[in-house]
């Protein structure tokens, strides 16, 4: 397992935003006050969202609205991969190498976030970029997988990839799901059974006459 550690540049300090305090509020209100303490992945989770890593000051900010040390908030951020521990672009790609993705292009990929944006973690000259590679984001039937910010983009080529970073760069939403145009997992070139809305939608069920029952005995 690879050691995690906080970026040796850190600033001076950290506040939740006004529209962010809300929700931090209804994330601790989800425990007993005894049990503040299971707040620390979402509140962690909120730092990211708001500044796209976590900080040092953020940890302690957080351990101190917990009532917890800030050793512990430390362990659960380096722990868990979800977190970033160093600035990140505004966008961040996280490329899928484990063996379904890699069998399908995801060597290509990578190629394309490196000639791109650059090596893994940097963040672009314009601050707009970043990536890394992670194993395995789950979407093995769609490889190859990039997650997007917080969506997954999948069936990439490098031509896709590079279409979705030409137009995230010109402040462009783009739209998740397969560059194929599938159905969630469906087969690739469309289906190949139950083609027939029939043989699902109740169409072809027959009403089945049942045997009168005697009545029971009082």
């Amino acid at each position: 397992m690879s050691v995690r550690r906080l970026a040796e540049q850190q600033p001076e300090s950290f506040a939740f935003r006004a529209d962010i305090l809300p929700e931090v509020e209804r994330q601790i209100a989800k425990f007993p006050a005894n049990r503040k303490a299971s707040a620390v992945i979402p509140l962690l989770w909120l730092v990211q969202k708001q500044e796209g890593w976590v900080s040092e000051p953020a940890i302690r900010v957080i351990a101190d609205m917990l009532g917890m040390p800030k050793i512990r908030v430390l362990e659960v951020a380096t722990f868990y991969t979800m977190f970033h521990l160093e600035p990140r672009g505004r966008h961040h790609l996280q490329v899928c190498g484990t063996t379904p993705c890699m069998l399908r292009g995801a060597e290509d990929l990578k190629d394309v976030c490196q000639r791109r944006i650059g090596k893994k973690f940097a963040v672009s000259a314009d601050g707009a970029f970043s990536w890394e590679e992670v194993e395995c984001l789950g979407g093995c039937v769609n490889a190859p997988v990039v997650a997007i910010d917080d969506y997954y983009h999948e069936d990439l080529s490098p031509d896709d990839l590079e279409a979705l970073i030409d137009a995230l760069a010109r402040g462009e939403a783009v739209k998740p799901g397969s560059a194929r145009g599938r159905q969630t997992s469906a087969p690739e070139g469309g289906a190949k059974t139950l083609t027939s809305a029939s043989l699902y939608d109740g169409s072809l069920a027959q009403k089945v006459a049942l045997p009168n029952r005697p009545a029971p005995a009082e």
